[in-house]
């Protein structure tokens, strides 16, 4: 190679030097023109040391530091003090609330008698148990069920009461029936009154057949029934045998509480409240008078009931059928009953508006839509299935408000055919209620504390002139012949 060939080779490998990334590094590691990299020694880097234990001590002894110190320190302590003086300003101001009352399970909802358990359902015990869906749906928390056992009218000799009467099922239908009931969180009652097919209740010797209602409540309760119920009650709970009866019935588990029911018919209301107080059940059906009476005498007995008792004992049902009649439109009745103060109390067929007389199988046949060529049948099958929506509204209402589950009672107005009344509760929403059952049309003048100018309709029986969720005075409330409505208003704080 010539002089020429080496010089050429030199001035390529220097235009190759040149074309390298001015970032990058020569194959042989060597750093090249354009892409030296500078390093600072760490001897130069900058770091802060911040200032020495001797400098702190220095700087925090001076008097503008000192000063500041004292006035955070007194800033917080300032701060602290005043904001627990306001928790406690505030925790002292507020309204208490009130402690919640012993609930059981009779008082949380509506009690159901079927009391003949073949006209509620072909299948008796089984055909209840197949309803259930039907009554979870109307919201009941209790059945009262028969009487189911064995005995001939007025007939002692043949009384069984542990026994199931085959005529209604067997006791394995019986305890199906409890246990798919539990679950649907419906409690069952038996009635166990003996001779409830003859003239006599308690065969004219309550005494003698009292030995054996212990027996049968011993039994049933072992069962998994949650209470007996006893009709005629004034007529047992005269006898000695019933404190031990009663003992029974104190004997329960920590879970759920066992009752102790009982019915009269035919007592004025001074007999009845002092058959409550000397029977001591845990709660006891008290028919309201009948509809034709005054308001005053009906507004009278319950203020009588009421002061005079705990609303927990004190359940409420119509005498006989009287649902339905001329006399107690269906649902003006059904709006009394689910806001008394106590347990509303209804017979197979009043959510409805059967009339006395009228089969059960009915409620049935509304599931099946009525011939349109069949004009009659299918306008009452329309104003059943209305009455059973404002009954189903009316027992989903109860089951919420505290106002009307245990709230006070306050009478606000009486006549010979109308009644008004408050149910107050603490600070929860206040309802106020005004029937009138009579044939004219009625002008209530009401005056209360608590009551607004204007209230909201929450249910009604006369939709055209009160219709649900408008706003009405309460001051002067006309209310039409046989109407009912249910008006609310939030606490007045």
């Amino acid at each position: 190679m010539n002089k020429e060939d080496d010089m050429k080779d030199v001035e390529l490998n220097e235009m190759d030097q040149e074309k390298l990334p001015m970032t990058g590094e020569s194959p042989t590691g060597t750093e090249k023109n354009g892409s030296v990299k500078v390093k600072v020694p760490e001897d130069t880097e900058v770091k802060f040391t911040g200032l020495s234990k001797e400098e702190l001590m220095k700087v925090a002894g001076t008097t503008g530091w000192v000063r500041t110190r004292w006035a955070l320190l007194v800033l917080f302590w300032l701060g602290w003090v005043g904001m627990l003086a306001g928790a406690i300003v505030i925790i002292v101001q507020a309204p208490r609330c009130k402690p919640i009352p012993e609930m059981n399970w009779w008082n949380e909802g509506l009690l159901y008698k079927i009391s003949d358990v073949s006209a509620f359902s072909d299948n008796g015990l089984k055909g209840v148990e197949e309803k259930l869906d039907y009554l979870s749906q109307m919201k009941v928390k209790g059945l009262v069920l028969g009487p189911i056992h064995t005995v001939q009218a007025d007939n002692l000799n043949t009384l069984e009461l542990t026994t199931v009467n085959p005529d209604f099922g067997s006791e394995s239908d019986l305890t199906s029936l409890l246990e798919r009931a539990h679950r649907k969180g419906i409690s069952i009652a038996l009635d166990l009154t003996p001779n409830y097919e003859g003239l006599s209740a308690w065969f004219n010797n309550p005494a003698t057949v009292a030995e054996r209602l212990k027996d049968a409540c011993v039994y049933w309760l072992s069962k998994g029934v949650d209470g007996v119920i006893l009709s005629h009650l004034n007529d047992i709970a005269n006898t000695e045998a019933w404190p031990s009866i009663q003992g029974i019935f104190n004997q329960t588990d920590e879970t759920k509480k066992t009752a102790l029911m009982g019915s009269v018919t035919g007592l004025f209301v001074d007999e009845v409240s002092l058959l409550l107080n000397r029977s001591g059940v845990d709660l006891l059906l008290t028919e309201l008078a009948d509809p034709a009476e005054s308001g005053g005498r009906q507004a009278q007995a319950i203020q009588k009931l009421y002061s005079g008792h705990l609303q927990t004992s004190l359940g409420w049902s119509l005498r006989g059928r009287s649902l339905g009649s001329p006399a107690a439109p269906a649902r003006l009745f059904h709006t009394l009953l689910f806001t008394l103060p106590g347990t509303p109390v209804f017979s197979a067929g009043d959510e409805i508006g059967l009339k006395a007389g009228e089969k059960i199988q009915a409620m049935w046949n509304l599931e099946s839509k009525a011939e349109d060529a069949n004009v009659t049948a299918k306008a009452v099958q329309e104003e059943r299935t209305a009455v059973r929506d404002f009954f189903k509204a009316l027992s989903d209402l109860r089951g919420k408000e505290r106002s009307l589950l245990h709230g006070e009672y306050v009478s606000l107005y009486s006549s010979a055919t109308s009644l008004a009344f408050l149910r107050l509760w603490d600070q929860s929403e206040r309802f106020l209620v005004a029937l009138n059952w009579g044939n004219d049309s009625v002008t209530m003048k009401l005056t209360n504390s608590d009551l607004p100018a204007e209230a909201r309709v929450r249910a009604t029986t006369d939709a055209e002139n009160l219709a649900v969720d408008r706003r009405v005075s309460v001051e002067k409330l006309e209310l039409g012949p046989k109407q009912a409505v249910l008006l609310s208003y939030p606490y007045p704080g």
